[in-house]
């Protein structure tokens, strides 16, 4: 062709990234900008299409690669916007939010960002656990009203709700979404009804879970998925299996994210005959294979009834090597049914298997201070200090007149940290008093 436009280029990247072909759609698109062709919306879309789909032995390289780039050819603003946006979604996927944020601010003015970096942007931090972070980015922009969200920002926000479990944005979300122009798109977008559901259900509000649920237009696998599980982390195991009843009525077959809602709500629940007959069923009746995230949560619920021995077999005769996960659901059943021989070896084991991981020192120190062995729990201590292993503080938030308040356990970080102790030795003076 000898006059290749920008929407030649655009579906071309398009048909490369649709069939996973990552690297050879980012390798056009550098061919593209460096021929100083301006990328359109869609054309950005489908290169961060390309960029979800990279492992993470190549984000480095690619990384590299836009950064050579940027260096080699003068892109001109847009053609910098364009690479930078890349670059925060790399860096973002890499763990590295600090970098995606100096690029991030070095994309063109506030006022006149597009709305696909402060997607890319605030994607990251919620990716990376920065919750926080991520609610602020989305305020800011709210604020300067640059740009009117989609359904891929509020996901986004969603999940960050969730993260910190922040009903009362959550619910203002929703309230937006029902009044916003794109309303009908937003609200029958099925990664955003899910995200709703899943927002709602892990805020503890199984009801609005339920309406949500309620209004889809068309039920599918994954939406009965996100419900199975929100009714499952509440402890609703029976209103779980009847929902999955529901769905096979529906005549839709049940996936792997199925089963392992439904193996989910049976651990909460403590469901073991249930649980057992839907871990038979998987394979023989679905045909689906049992991953291993599968068996740590079949594991997990046999551990918390009490069947111990017998979830020590399954950890140990499953085509998979424990994990974590496994050996963590194990010792958390030992400990709960009081089997401290054997929690004392699991814990040893989890320190092997995750030796960074402070939760197999905890539990195994317990174990040896239950039985008084001090001199134990002393060379565990300064066995965990040689290697470094730091245990992770308890955090926790609160929402106040709109605002996320985060606490970490030990921090007086708080700016409000002198006022907050302040209250508290009130308190307990009136405690004192009151138990007089």
């Amino acid at each position: 062709m000898p006059d290749k436009g920008v929407v030649c280029w655009t579906s071309l990247i398009s048909g490369y990234a649709k069939f996973g072909l990552s690297e050879e759609a980012l390798g056009l698109f550098l061919c593209m900008v460096k021929k100083s062709l301006i990328p359109e919306n869609d054309t950005m879309i489908n290169v961060l299409s390309a960029c979800s789909k990279l492992d993470m032995l190549n984000i480095e390289k690619w990384i590299g690669n836009f950064w050579y780039s940027m260096q080699q050819y003068d892109l001109g603003c847009s053609g910098c916007d364009s690479v930078n946006t890349v670059l925060v979604y790399l860096y973002g996927k890499w763990g590295k939010v600090d970098k995606s944020r100096e690029i991030f601010e070095q994309i063109s003015g506030d006022g006149k960002r597009s709305l696909l970096p402060w997607n890319a942007m605030i994607g990251a931090y919620v990716q990376n656990g920065c919750a926080l972070d991520g609610l602020c980015l989305f305020r800011l922009m709210m604020e300067l009203n640059c740009c009117c969200p989609n359904h891929v920002t509020m996901v986004s926000v969603l999940s960050a709700c969730t993260q910190v479990g922040d009903l009362y944005l959550g619910m203002w979300v929703h309230e937006y979404m029902k009044g916003s122009r794109q309303k009908s798109f937003l609200l029958s977008n099925a990664n955003l009804a899910t995200a709703l559901i899943d927002m709602y259900s892990k805020c503890g509000s199984l009801e609005r879970a339920g309406d949500v649920f309620d209004q889809l237009v068309v039920k599918d696998v994954v939406s009965f998925n996100a419900m199975i599980m929100g009714l499952a982390v509440n402890g609703k195991g029976k209103e779980a299996l009847k929902l999955f009843s529901q769905m096979l009525d529906l005549n839709l077959r049940p996936n792997a994210g199925t089963f392992l809602g439904l193996l989910c709500a049976c651990s909460h629940t403590g469901l073991a005959a249930e649980g057992r007959q839907i871990f038979k069923e998987m394979s023989q009746c679905f045909r689906i294979a049992p991953r291993l995230e599968h068996y740590a949560s079949y594991i997990d619920l046999l551990a918390r009834v009490g069947y111990v021995e017998e979830a020590l077999q399954v950890a140990t005769s499953m085509p998979f090597k424990p994990n974590n996960f496994v050996w963590g659901a194990l010792l958390g059943g030992c400990v709960l049914h009081n089997r401290l021989e054997l929690a004392r070896i699991i814990s040893s084991i989890l320190v092997e298997v995750d030796p960074n991981n402070s939760a197999g020192y905890v539990m195994l120190s317990n174990t040896y201070a239950i039985d008084h062995h001090w001199g134990a729990i002393s060379r565990l201590r300064l066995s965990m200090k040689e290697k470094g292993v730091v245990k992770q503080p308890g955090c926790s938030w609160i929402n106040v007149d709109g605002v996320v308040h985060e606490f970490l356990a030990g921090s007086s970080s708080h700016p409000q940290n002198e006022r907050l102790h302040s209250e508290l030795q009130v308190l307990l003076k009136e405690m004192k008093l009151a138990s007089i």
